[in-house]
């Protein structure tokens, strides 16, 4: 974990996708065509959790296309495919994992900490083969690890030995938050089926390394998730004033709200750290400006 602070600070802030349709007229330009929604998106966060690639990897002309979309600054925080995490356990994934890794070459310097996100099954007694899955990895890459087995959130002898080694390797460690929630009874639609999807885990607010990952999943009231996740703002602040750069994406049920949601908690980041980097100028759509 960095030490020295710098002379800018960075926090960057992010959705779980770059394309949502509902986002096209009250956020997006009403004329933001499909396939066209990263350029737009690029003005709103500096970052994306990018999900789509955990189910399959992207057709190379894809990847060429978000080349040419995202900015330099920009950072895509791409998922290891489930055949690599999920399927074969970080067995016998050389192969798989070199193809993803070229796929993304394009992106160049674009592509930010790599997510590997295991299942709920892989517990401790897959430490082992863990060690030597993330000791076998690129180190000119930015790695980050998401673990869900509750072992690994209790402490002792589990917990203890996991984070130590992420800090040897310099790999971060993925935060999922979900309190903010589970804090009230699910009404919508999209609010049931993520109560039946979403893990209900222990918070471990620890950066492992200089580029933490934390996952923040709120309610569909903008106000009240904010309200949730005020006690983050600090941890923030301290970890970019340390010179530690976190990439924040902010979940919700229908995500209609991810992208004001992610710069609300920017800006309160922003009036607690001094030279913090701005964002960039959005394109606007037809939302209110109080959302500022």
């Amino acid at each position: 974990m960095a030490t020295d602070a710098r002379s800018t600070r960075r926090l960057r802030v992010g959705s779980p996708m770059w394309a949502n349709r509902d986002w096209v007229g009250p956020v997006f330009p009403a004329d933001t065509k499909i396939g066209d929604e990263l350029h737009a998106y690029a003005t709103w966060c500096t970052t994306v959790e990018g999900n789509t690639t955990f189910y399959a990897p992207p057709p190379p002309a894809s990847v060429e296309k978000w080349a040419a979309s995202a900015p330099d600054t920009f950072r895509f925080c791409f998922k290891l495919p489930q055949d690599i995490t999920h399927n074969r356990r970080l067995r016998n994934v050389e192969e798989p994992l070199w193809e993803f890794l070229d796929l993304l070459e394009p992106l160049g310097d674009r592509v930010g900490p790599l997510q590997i996100q295991l299942p709920g099954s892989f517990g401790p007694e897959d430490q082992q083969v863990l060690g030597a899955f993330l000791r076998s990895l690129p180190s000119d890459r930015i790695w980050a690890l998401e673990v869900r087995h509750a072992e690994f959130f209790a402490g002792g002898n589990s917990e203890r030995p996991l984070d130590d080694m992420l800090a040897e390797l310099g790999i971060n460690r993925v935060i999922l938050d979900s309190r903010a929630f589970f804090a009230s009874v699910p009404v919508t639609r999209e609010e049931r089926e993520a109560w039946e999807r979403k893990p209900r885990l222990p918070v471990r607010p620890v950066a492992t390394s200089n580029n933490p990952i934390i996952r923040l999943i709120g309610q569909s009231d903008v106000e009240a998730s904010l309200e949730h996740w005020a006690p983050w703002v600090p941890k923030l602040a301290e970890w970019v004033a340390a010179g530690v750069e976190p990439h924040v994406f902010t979940h919700t049920p229908d995500n209609r709200d991810s992208p004001i949601l992610a710069r609300r908690l920017w800006s309160l980041v922003d009036a607690e750290v001094a030279d913090l980097e701005p964002l960039p100028t959005p394109l606007r759509g037809d939302q209110q400006l109080g959302f500022f």
